[in-house]
């Protein structure tokens, strides 16, 4: 395979790092050397045309995103690379079988310390990581959610590394966003690379809407009925997500409000209407716990609604992801979760973390401070590629910077070594070139978890980059996850 792309693309060279698409995957069939060969006869200037469309596509659909840090480009749309990255059958079987798992135990691990708090009392998790967290909510304490759970939309990014081994780089329980882009990635590629897709057998991604929308009427309150009303609760049009909010709604075909279109009677939710209140079931929630409700957190909040968090605690609502599930997802507390498998469900994880150093410990603070120029420092409260410091590559200014801010404070910092992210094929300006890649599955959690195939490829654009997010340049392909296991027995599955 790698031969024969390399006579269609002899300026491509992945070096070291794992390849996406050339690297030998007997379980991948025919499909790299198809996709190959039709990347060849579609030629470089075509392909060009095509994605320019592509990027006007997202544009006239107003697909955007906002980065308030940039005065002078405020609304942007996230790059779309047409080459597709592909995931064999067994591959998507064990990222899906490790979403899981993980999920089951972020869940498992939040119902705990806002109930008995075992895992702090057997030692599995020092208590200050917990409860001294940012988004520890004592307001949880000891109230159930229906089914146990409270990360009910659950991204997990996932990265490979040089031998083209899976590892778990982050957990996102408060509210991930991108699944938007995962659905919209596969509607440019039918409409602008039909060709490129015909005759292979790719597992769907257009249910994701039904699905959320259905676990949402799940762990809605019993006096919803069989038709409970759901709702998503977004921050409004100034939100940098807002287009996803605007997506989602009409996905799962339910009403998109903002905090001023619901209130709070006698405990219970109501949405305005032309025709009058209409109660409210659950809320699906796109903003952060202080904006939630003005009497119980931030008094200043303009986006919530008043008595929110009194008609959630009556049963009256439910409200997606719960309240508090922010500690779950802090980068210390990642450290702590294979442990916390282990702990919750007697079980290995099936893929494992990156090595993580924290610094709030003696240890982990002194081999940091000794190894600054082969480590990757991130701070725990920061996401969006934020703060961190890529050793190997950083001058000694921002090596010097990087040690007086963990000194300053050593409970806010991590480091883990530098991975060799794997890269796959990606239309760049010096032509077709290799750009490293992450991978976020998306988990909706209901009675029981489903995760949406494939999930959000983000790509970093810039020649060399590891960072990846959107708010740093990165872009994203759409993701092909094989329907068929040409590894069976027998052929295809």
């Amino acid at each position: 395979m790698s031969e024969i792309f390399n006579s269609l693309w002899p300026e491509y060279d992945p070096g070291r790092f794992f390849c996406e698409l050339t690297a030998k995957r007997p379980d991948a069939g025919p499909v790299p050397q198809m996709l190959a060969e039709r990347l060849g006869r579609i030629g470089l200037a075509d392909l060009r045309a095509r994605a320019d469309a592509a990027q006007n596509d997202l544009i006239d659909l107003g697909i955007t995103f906002t980065v308030y840090s940039d005065a002078t480009a405020i609304d942007r749309i996230l790059p779309f690379d047409c080459i597709p990255r592909v995931l064999t059958a067994p591959e998507w079987d064990l990222l899906e079988r490790a979403c899981k798992q993980r999920v089951a135990a972020l869940n498992a691990f939040l119902g705990d310390i806002y109930t008995k708090g075992r895992v702090v009392k057997d030692g599995v998790i020092p208590g200050e990581l917990v409860y001294k967290n940012s988004n520890y909510r004592p307001e949880m304490q000891d109230f159930p959610v229906p089914y146990g759970t409270y990360a009910h939309i659950c991204g997990i990014d996932i990265i490979r590394d040089e031998t083209g081994d899976f590892r778990v780089l982050e957990d996102n329980a408060r509210t991930p966003s991108g699944v938007s882009y995962v659905i919209e990635n596969r509607h440019l590629m039918l409409r602008a690379f039909p060709d490129l897709m015909a005759g292979i057998k790719l597992r769907p991604v257009d249910d994701y809407g039904r699905r959320l929308r259905a676990a949402m009427a799940e762990v809605a309150p019993a006096r919803g009925g069989d038709d409970p009303q759901v709702v998503l609760l977004s921050p409004g049009i100034y939100n940098s997500a807002y287009f996803e909010h605007v997506f989602l709604a009409r996905e799962m075909g339910v009403p998109l409000v903002v905090g001023a279109d619901l209130v709070v009677e006698d405990d219970r939710v109501f949405m305005r209407t032309t025709a009058g209140l209409k109660p409210v079931h659950t809320i699906y929630r796109r903003l952060n716990d202080d904006f939630l409700d003005p009497l119980v957190f931030r008094p200043d909040s303009m986006l919530g609604v008043p008595g929110l968090i009194g008609a959630w605690r009556a049963g009256n609502v439910a409200i997606a992801n719960a309240v508090g599930t922010g500690v779950a997802d802090d980068k210390a507390v990642y450290a702590y979760m294979p442990r916390i498998i282990k702990y919750y469900l007697g079980e290995e994880p099936l893929i494992k973390n990156v090595d993580t150093h924290i610094c709030r410990e003696a240890q982990g603070l002194k081999y940091t401070l000794e190894n600054l120029d082969k480590l990757v420092t991130k701070p725990v409260g920061e996401s969006g590629g934020y703060g961190i410091t890529i050793g190997p590559r950083a001058s000694k200014e921002e090596l010097e910077a990087s040690r007086a801010a963990i000194l300053a404070d050593p409970g806010n910092w991590i480091s883990q070594p530098m991975i060799g992210l794997s890269v796959g094929p990606t239309l760049a300006e010096e032509g077709i070139g290799p750009r490293h890649l992450d991978l976020r599955p998306f988990i909706v959690t209901g009675k029981e978890s489903w995760v949406l195939p494939g999930g959000l490829s983000r790509v970093a654009m810039k020649r060399g980059s590891l960072i990846v997010n959107s708010s740093q340049g990165g872009g994203s392909k759409d993701t092909w996850v094989l329907a068929e296991n040409f590894a069976a027995e027998g052929g295809a599955a």
